[in-house]
């Protein structure tokens, strides 16, 4: 596979989750063959000066791609501000990129699977992002990719063409929705979309997941996702500055490679209602709820003493 997108890597002061998310990539088939270029920030606190430098450090020592380069962050710039930066430099110089955390564990196939859809939809100006990740759907009766109009951003991928597209403005994001639209764009109201944006524009959160998602949303875009993740997140243990400690989005990672791709750009009626269920029914009934915020609770206060 010739012309391979470059690969973006974000990371801060998770060592231990860096190792891990670059083990995996290595193992890709394709990552000998791959340009890898890993954004360091700088630390916000003295308290990560230490775990900052440690990252740093090890990225330093990473081999097994084609060529890798290290860019660090002079001054803390937060996630947010990171990937915009990293993602709107490389889809200037390459025309699209691949997207990864610091958290991410991925397939053997999960290169392969972007790289082919990068170049079967590269022309297609509807389909604006290709996800890596999927919920736990369990539904095997549904096709191995899909499109929907949800944008997951645990590993993902996009062109210049889309990327374009980007609004980082909330106001202008908020003004376009009306009560269908938030009503769609939360998935029927299963899963709190709009509230981040709320979150957003109040300062309570730094999300440009959520913005990107919104400006695919209102440009008609679609997104292709595989019907069995091909990534894990491994933040959700109260290490990362944006996650919380949590397992209803727990995957077993696919160990098949990805050969199906759709020939119809629509969404999938049949991926929406298992996505819908998913999300409508992921917290679990009140107890599970009430044990997972007391277990949530005692591991937080535990960190702090």
């Amino acid at each position: 596979m010739q012309n391979l997108a470059p690969i973006a890597l974000f990371v801060y002061n998770r060592p231990d989750h860096t190792r891990r998310t670059l083990n995996y990539l290595q193992k890709n088939l394709l990552a000998e063959e791959s340009r890898l270029y890993i954004f360091a920030d700088a630390a916000k606190t003295d308290a990560d000066k230490e775990k900052v430098e440690q990252v740093r450090q090890y990225v330093k020592t990473v081999s097994g791609f084609k060529s890798v380069r290290v860019i660090e962050r002079e001054q803390n710039l937060g996630l947010a501000a990171s990937i915009i930066d990293g993602v709107t430099r490389l889809v200037n110089d390459y025309g699209k990129v691949i997207v990864f955390e610091d958290d991410l564990l991925s397939s053997k196939y999960t290169l392969q699977y972007f790289n082919e859809a990068l170049n079967r939809y590269a022309n297609e100006e509807q389909v604006m992002h290709i996800g890596a990740y999927m919920y736990g759907l369990n539904n095997d009766k549904l096709p191995q990719t899909f499109f929907h109009h949800i944008a997951t951003s645990w590993g993902w991928a996009t062109w210049a063409r889309a990327w374009k597209n980007f609004e980082p403005d909330i106001d202008k994001l908020m003004a376009q929705f009306d009560h269908e639209k938030k009503h769609r764009f939360s998935v029927e109201n299963t899963m709190n979309f709009w509230k981040q944006m709320q979150e957003f524009k109040a300062g309570k959160n730094n999300s440009w997941a959520i913005r990107w998602y919104a400006s695919i949303f209102l440009k008609g875009g679609l997104t292709l996702n595989p019907s069995h993740s091909l990534v894990h997140n491994i933040g959700h243990d109260g290490t990362g500055v944006h996650s919380n400690i949590e397992n209803m989005y727990q995957v077993q990672i696919t160990d098949k490679p990805v050969k199906q791709f759709p020939t119809i750009i629509a969404e999938d009626k049949q991926a929406h209602i298992a996505i819908r269920n998913f999300l409508k029914n992921r917290k679990g009934s009140l107890l599970q709820r009430g044990l997972r915020l007391i277990k949530q609770w005692r591991i937080k206060y535990l960190k702090k003493s």
